[in-house]
């Protein structure tokens, strides 16, 4: 298939792209679709009239409901947030595939406290479930990615980190058609709610089972003196014998990169930190790492998934049970182009570029919506069929979606996977994850009044901060994709303009690789006139990785 073509840094064995690889991301990638069922189902469940009902929503002015509503929803981004910068001891001290456990342990917990709240309880229960729950999701919004790009081959990184968003969306498809089928098939009753919470615990189940598969990052290990474990680990992910050249060469690799890592920061739990924070340009480097949450929650697709009801009726939606229809195909639209953009786009198109087409299209689309809002005031003017302007804004507003799926959907959790130091990859994912929920977090908790003080302005506001992304990628971030890991500093490097950095380094990167392998070859040339030894083979081979 010519859309799955690799690109790859040195001639690479086949069976290194094999079923465990992709297994191992794919376990640790679930932990995402509790991640994606959430942000789609909640918005749906608490506009239902048996959860307003039962918990005396339906006699709210719409101030209090706005207020509880945010409480309800942004609880748990919070959680996220404290999890995610918890992440960073966990997975330094217990490592990857452990602080992935502890994550889902915990998840779990809160989900099931969250089953308890009925009537009578009141929604403290909730609140408290949600708070636990986004702890245990915000850890593994750290580690996943992490974990992810440790194990990868450059070639196909991109594509195995993609799935943590493939997971996000396979989630939230579920989620955003959960509250539709309840609505339609059950009768309006505690049961009715309820479902949506508890299933929850199916993903949950599936991640907790799933981990026990994986093996633990070799790139961890390493940096704990567990070579021979780092070792065994790296060859059953590579599907390759510890003696083959290739892992050889992976090996020395990271030897190499773990040496200097220690000679400039030291080896401690405050080491990281203390550079991240105080040299210079890795700090730079973190800014516009974590900036990037910044623009992708300002293109407005947490306001669309939590508050997806409300969204469609400022279009010009009615009734329940249609409003949660076209949520359900504004999932099913997210979902199918999210693959696009995992097996098309990701690892050809780049990160860079992808981000600015996303951010071109989706901002015209979202001025359209704003516009046609302003005018066409189809709040004041309601209706049980959309008219011709309300179905040209919903065709935007889908066309919007096409844009953010093939583009913002998932490629800033890429770029902040690999485009940092490994000595510093624990600190600068743990910054990158809280940025993500702390941004998240303040639009869930700003929509519902921003909807009502702002109107049509809410859309000109995405669009606004859409098309202000583009000259700030253009101007400052290189592109990432397809180099290695330990040649990420270079491609940050003093001097180097962002839109011409990738091609700069690659060509050295392939240069040394040439240069490698015609030093492997007369190595091997000179053995078999037997001059050479396997250890000088070797050594040779390392000293050119």
């Amino acid at each position: 298939m010519v859309g799955l073509r690799k690109i790859e840094d040195r001639p690479t064995p086949p069976c290194v792209y094999n079923f465990r690889v992709y297994m191992c991301s794919v376990v640790a990638a679930c932990a995402a679709i509790m991640i994606g069922y959430d942000s789609a189902f909640i918005g749906g469940t608490i506009v239902l009239p048996s959860f307003e009902k039962e918990f005396g929503l339906n006699t709210k002015s719409a101030a209090d409901l706005n207020f509880i509503s945010a409480n309800i929803v942004s609880t748990y981004q919070g959680g996220c947030f404290f999890g995610a910068i918890f992440g960073y001891p966990i997975g330094y001290f217990v490592g990857r595939k452990r602080g992935l456990l502890i994550s889902s342990l915990v998840f779990i917990i809160g989900t099931s406290m969250m089953l308890g709240a009925n009537g009578s309880r009141g929604l403290n229960l909730i609140y408290i479930g949600r708070v636990i729950a986004g702890m245990g999701i915000g850890c593994a919004s750290n580690l996943t990615p992490i974990y992810i790009s440790e194990i990868s081959p450059p070639a196909i990184r991109g594509r195995l980190i993609g799935l943590y968003e493939i997971g996000w969306q396979s989630g939230g498809l579920v989620g955003f058609w959960i509250n539709y089928g309840v609505s339609k098939g059950l009768p309006s009753s505690h049961r009715q709610w309820l479902i949506p919470f508890a299933i929850q615990l199916v993903p949950a189940g599936m991640f907790f089972l799933g981990i026990w598969y994986i093996r633990e990052s070799p790139r961890w290990l390493m940096g704990r003196n567990r070579r021979d474990e780092a070792v065994a680990n790296l060859a059953w992910i590579r599907k390759l014998d510890p003696k083959e050249q290739y892992l050889i060469e992976e090996i020395n690799m990271m030897d190499a990169q773990l040496a200097h890592e220690r000679s400039i920061v030291g080896e401690s739990f405050w080491a990281p930190i203390r550079e991240v924070f105080t040299i210079m340009p890795i700090f730079r480097r973190m800014l516009l790492g974590t900036s990037l949450f910044i623009f992708q929650n300002g293109t407005g697709i947490n306001a669309i998934n939590y508050y997806s009801p409300t969204i469609f009726k400022s279009i010009g939606v009615t009734g329940t049970n249609t409003g949660l229809f076209t949520t359900g195909i504004f999932g099913v639209i997210k979902t199918v182009f999210t693959l696009v953009w995992l097996f098309f786009l990701i690892d050809h198109a780049g990160r860079r570029n992808l981000m600015i087409f996303g951010a071109a299209g989706g901002g015209i689309a979202m001025y359209y919506i704003g516009a046609y809002i302003k005018i066409g005031q189809p709040e004041l003017h309601p209706t049980t069929t959309l008219s011709s302007g309300g179905i040209s804004a919903m065709a935007f507003f889908y066309l919007w979606t096409i844009f953010y799926s093939l583009s913002w959907n998932g490629t800033p959790w890429i770029v902040n996977a690999e485009m940092f130091p490994g000595h510093t990859r624990g600190v600068t994912q743990t910054l990158s994850a809280a940025s993500n929920w702390l941004w998240n977090f303040v639009i869930s908790r700003a929509t519902p009044t921003m909807f009502t003080s702002m109107g049509y302005g809410v859309y000109i506001f995405f669009a606004t901060m859409m098309i202000l992304s583009i000259p700030y990628l253009y101007f400052l971030l290189p592109e990432t994709k397809n180099v290695p890991l330990e040649e990420m500093d270079r491609l940050f490097a003093p001097g180097l303009k962002p839109w011409k950095a990738n091609k700069v380094v690659m060509a050295d990167v392939r240069a040394a690789r040439s240069s490698d392998l015609y030093a492997r070859n007369a190595s091997m040339d000179s053995e078999e006139k037997g001059v050479g030894s396997i250890e000088h083979h070797e050594q040779t081979s390392g000293h050119g990785a």
